[in-house]
């Protein structure tokens, strides 16, 4: 039986989806709630609990074409365009304190021979997660829309380790970043399996300030690879720790929302939710 958050996001993403397609017509509340089978008080009460604003300021966040009009037409930067479009940064930046440590040339070589993983599923507001950790930190956080799927994937990147199903308590602590008091977060040790290059691209995303958006462009920049643009989207798809490591914040300079390994939709309704969370 599917818990409710899980209920509950996944008819806040079928609303997301149609306000994206719809959006010329600035549908009302009712056309909404009405797309997701709710009546119109049910749907604004739901929404509100999940995002902590209602619908229609929800939806001031993640207006795709008003970021691109502001940045083709009126020409702002995407820092600009985020104070404009009310994403303000200078609050609970909580990924400044998260720390990153890469594998060894050892471990990476072995693929987690003698390394020993523990896993467990948790919910968020965007829908269940598995979460998974060594001695040394969180090693991966996946949305996990297909539970055997997500764990067969865990594996893969790491085919030798030793995995076992216990939650352990630097996962609750990972996941209190989906919380209310993701301000009052301690350091977070990620241990991840990457490239030089690949640990440079996430250590750039770490320092995007919650409710702040970059471009492919200007994170190729930060490490000094102008010119890696593509490379960097490469990296950023790759990025092993869902949220955590925000590769949802980086957009197209176009201020498109673009691709994202957990659906474009997940992504529109992360950047809308931090926004909602700044405010709050």
């Amino acid at each position: 039986m599917e818990d409710q958050h899980e209920v509950n996001f996944k008819r806040i993403a079928r609303a997301i989806e149609f306000i994206i397609a719809s959006y010329k017509e600035q549908p009302d509340l009712d056309t909404i709630a009405s797309e997701v089978n709710l009546s119109s008080y049910h749907f604004q009460r739901m929404f509100s609990e999940w995002a902590g604003i209602s619908p229609k300021k929800f939806l001031q966040y993640i207006t795709v074409e008003y970021a691109k009009k502001m940045l083709k037409e009126d020409e702002l930067s995407l820092f600009a365009t985020a104070m404009e479009t009310g994403l303000s940064g200078t609050g609970r930046l909580h990924d400044l304190f998260i720390h990153i440590e890469g594998m060894t040339p050892g471990e990476f070589k072995n693929e987690g021979n003698k390394l020993t993983i523990h896993y467990s599923f948790s919910e968020s507001p965007f829908g269940q997660v598995l979460v998974a950790s060594t001695s040394k930190g969180i090693c991966h956080l996946a949305f996990a829309d297909d539970k055997a799927l997500a764990l067969d994937t865990l594996k893969g990147t790491f085919p030798k380790a030793d995995y076992r199903e216990k939650a352990e308590s630097q996962h609750q602590h990972a996941l209190s970043v989906f919380t209310d008091k993701c301000h009052e977060l301690r350091p977070v040790r990620l241990h991840v399996k990457g490239t030089g290059f690949q640990l440079k691209v996430w250590e750039a995303l770490l320092k995007i300030p919650m409710g702040q958006l970059s471009s492919y462009g200007e994170i190729a920049g930060r490490i000094r690879q102008p010119k890696a643009s593509r490379a960097v989207g490469t990296a950023i798809g790759d990025n092993p720790v869902a949220f955590l490591i925000p590769c949802h914040r980086v957009i197209c300079a176009s201020g498109i929302i673009g691709q994202y390994r957990w659906g474009s939709t997940r992504k529109t309704a992360m950047i809308g939710w931090e926004a909602a969370q700044m405010i709050r």
